[in-house]
């Protein structure tokens, strides 16, 4: 008998489902089981093999990681799992490469959320499924240059009289790193010299300010870019990046995979470039956000790289077939909720290649369905791990007709 043919007790948790519950083969769900453990008729857990202690004394509390408890292999079939789900959902098979998933402490992007309270600033994630916010004191998974800036940053805004609920963007630049604190007002000159001071002595890129009437750049001694595709882009107050390098390294290697060989190519929600700049070919790039197809824009002048760029809502004004078909290949990487219009007008082009990341696998999944109605098939798909120990999963994958 082999381990596959092993037949398991029905109380043994067999998997995680998507919302990061442990399932039994009997269909019972518990909170923070891994697969191997054990449900007792009242709810008890006896851990099995995959069952790790968690390393942040902050889990279970903190919404930032609800998968700790899951040693790397169980935490990689999760991936895979919840890819494999979200297509069988569609009535889709495709082959599944391994996921490959980000180490702690690697997160160079975080949004944290922070208030008064009691006299005291809280600075840090939501709970799990409640808008309080857990004050941490340690994180795993937050690259060290941000986490050494969180509690300088909440004596910062005690000591600048922060009374109001907002959110602190966190952001890796090349220069160090980049601050954006909402609704938060910090006027006269005491307060000026206050945060001057906490940017010279903590190495800050930049710290930005939004009341409520935009952005307002208070430090910035030099100009803050980020690096894609070996080319410095400017870097926009709380703009969208790769949540880790690792996983945007294993991105663009798939979708420079997934379109060897084209000589044009098309990058839809473009972003900053993340994709457009790494791919080594004539590139149009279309992104509905201004500041970044300007930036992205900027970042191709600066390296000499032959790019085109679109500010253009694709939501709104998607490609059509007709211009589809002027290039080689297609890269897109829509927001959570997928490309709905787009992919349609994908499904009926005849573009030789396709390449699409998510990170969403049911939005994906959706607009996969339609691409193969079409007459795509998918050649491969490639897991992907950024937010690690979280239920958030990315993918990339490639289409062919």
């Amino acid at each position: 008998m082999t381990d596959s043919d092993t037949i398991l007790p029905p109380d043994t948790i067999v998997r995680v489902a998507a919302r990061g519950d442990g399932v039994t083969a009997n269909g019972r769900h518990a909170a923070f089981a891994a697969p191997g453990d054990l449900l007792g008729p009242e709810g008890t857990l006896t851990h099995g093999p995959h069952h790790q202690t968690p390393p942040c004394h902050h889990f279970s509390e903190c919404g930032g990681c609800q998968l700790q408890h899951l040693d790397d292999e169980s935490y990689a079939a999760f991936i895979t799992d919840r890819v494999a789900s979200a297509l069988e959902a569609q009535g889709l098979t495709a082959p599944l490469r391994t996921p490959l998933v980000s180490p702690p402490q690697t997160r160079r992007r975080a949004t944290l959320h922070v208030e008064s309270k009691g006299g005291r600033i809280l600075l840090g994630f939501s709970a799990e499924k409640s808008h309080a916010i857990v004050d941490v004191r340690e994180c795993h998974i937050l690259a060290p240059e941000l986490f050494a800036v969180v509690a300088p940053l909440r004596a910062l805004l005690q000591k600048l009289g922060f009374k109001r609920r907002g959110d602190v963007h966190l952001t890796l630049s090349d220069q160090g790193p980049d601050i954006l604190v909402t609704n938060l007002s910090a006027d006269g000159l005491a307060a000026a010299e206050t945060i001057t001071a906490f940017c010279e002595r903590y190495g800050i890129a930049r710290f930005t300010l939004d009341s409520g009437d935009g952005f307002e750049t208070r430090w910035e001694p030099q100009p803050v870019t980020i690096t894609l595709g070996g080319h410095p882009v400017p870097l926009p107050p709380a703009s969208f990046l790769q949540a880790t390098q690792e996983g945007e390294d294993a991105l663009v290697a798939a979708m420079r995979e997934a379109t060897a060989g084209a000589g044009t190519i098309a990058d839809l929600f473009a972003g900053l470039g993340t994709f457009a700049l790494a791919l080594p070919a004539r590139v149009y790039a279309a992104e509905g956000a201004r500041d970044a197809i300007m930036a992205l824009k900027a970042g191709a002048a600066h390296g000499g790289r032959p790019i085109f760029t679109e500010h253009r809502d694709l939501f709104r004004r998607p490609l059509t077939v007709a211009e589809l078909d002027r290039f080689d290949a297609i890269v897109i990487d829509p927001p959570r909720a997928g490309a709905r219009d787009q992919a349609e007008a994908l499904a009926g082009s005849q573009t030789k290649v396709i390449g699409y990341v998510s990170c969403n696998p049911s939005s994906f999944a959706r607009d996969a369905k339609m691409m193969v109605e079409g007459g795509w098939q998918i050649d491969w798909i490639q897991p992907v791990g950024q937010f690690r120990w979280s239920t958030h999963v990315e993918l990339a994958a490639r289409f062919v007709r």
